[in-house]
């Protein structure tokens, strides 16, 4: 199977084309190499996928034309679009990067697929589209109409404009709302990066509202099963929460941080920060039912795994 990977020089991106080509797959690579973070590591992230099984492309999906040249030029047979302008912090400093990437790369996607039609398009959505519900665990059923950030804002624009595209033309589409992807190669504007950087350097970590928050950390490899088992089974149209469905206290999440670098943090608490949510959960029981399969990596042990790739990565000890 080809399969097309929008953002593959990013954490997702990169992870599931290595996992694409253990198992056989053709990938057809596209990140415009945005400088949002370190273009250095997005370059490092691809010199792990076997050239010779990557067909890489330089390309901004919110250019229509070479995007549309490209869909005729390979013809794939499906597509994992995960390229997008991520953090929701970033989206009250640089809207304009969300409307260009998040809503006209997006329509562009959906244009390509519209008149090149491969089997299934499954889309990176977020946990972020719930927004400020109070309701635990969140549930793919429960009211989505309140985002708090323009990001979330973005996502729960993508899902619409699917569904839209999905009907209207028959286009086989997938949304999956990713919970706090971590593990190797991952973000540096992430807190496990964030965190393990100040930690390592001696530097204090900022714990927002005060320590108040939870999150439902998310192993990277547990991302990727579940993103493939999706890709290889369409739906007309259909939405997963993808998440561990283990919510951590973020003071306890400091502390397995700690204990994964074997050096405590100093910590400074903050207020909650403008975007941000006091709780993510997700229930997967409706990802489970689909493939078969829902997230469950121990945050102990995939914070242990970051934590050897990190200091491999800087050359620390």
């Amino acid at each position: 199977m080809r399969v097309l990977v929008t953002g593959v020089a990013g954490f997702i991106g990169m992870h599931c084309a290595l996992r694409l080509i253990e198992r056989g797959d053709e990938v057809v690579g596209v990140d415009n190499l945005s400088p949002y973070y370190s273009v250095d590591l997005k370059r490092a992230r691809l010199r792990q996928i076997p050239s010779g099984r990557l067909s890489w492309h330089e390309l901004d999906i919110a250019d229509g034309h070479a995007l549309r040249r490209l869909f005729e030029d390979t013809h794939p047979d499906a597509v994992l679009h995960l390229a997008a302008q991520a953090g929701v912090r970033y989206s009250l400093e640089n809207p304009g990067s969300y409307i260009q990437s998040n809503l006209v790369g997006f329509a562009n996607i959906l244009e390509c697929c519209r008149h090149i039609k491969p089997r299934h398009l499954v889309f990176a959505s977020s946990s972020s589209v719930y927004g400020s519900n109070t309701k635990l665990p969140y549930s793919e059923s429960d009211n989505v109409d309140h985002p708090v950030s323009l990001y979330a804002a973005t996502k729960k624009s993508n899902e619409l404009m699917a569904h839209a595209y999905s009907h209207l033309f028959g286009i086989e589409t997938t949304g999956l709302r990713y919970f706090t992807v971590y593990g190797p190669w991952g973000r540096p504007d992430m807190s496990p990066w964030l965190f393990a950087d100040a930690i390592m350097q001696g530097r204090p970590i900022q714990v927002f509202n005060h320590g108040d928050m939870q999150r439902d950390f998310t192993y990277i490899d547990d991302i990727v099963e579940g993103t493939l088992r999706v890709l290889d089974k369409p739906s007309r149209y259909a939405i997963y929460n993808i998440g561990n469905h283990s919510p951590v206290q973020l003071l306890d999440y400091v502390a397995a941080m700690e204990r994964a670098l074997g050096k405590k943090a100093t910590i400074e608490m903050k207020p909650m920060q403008p975007g941000d949510v006091k709780a993510t959960y997700a229930d997967t029981s409706t990802l489970a039912a689909h493939v078969g399969f829902a997230p469950h990596t121990p945050l102990d042990v995939g914070l242990g795994r970051f934590a050897k790739w990190f200091k491999d990565y800087h050359g620390l000890t």
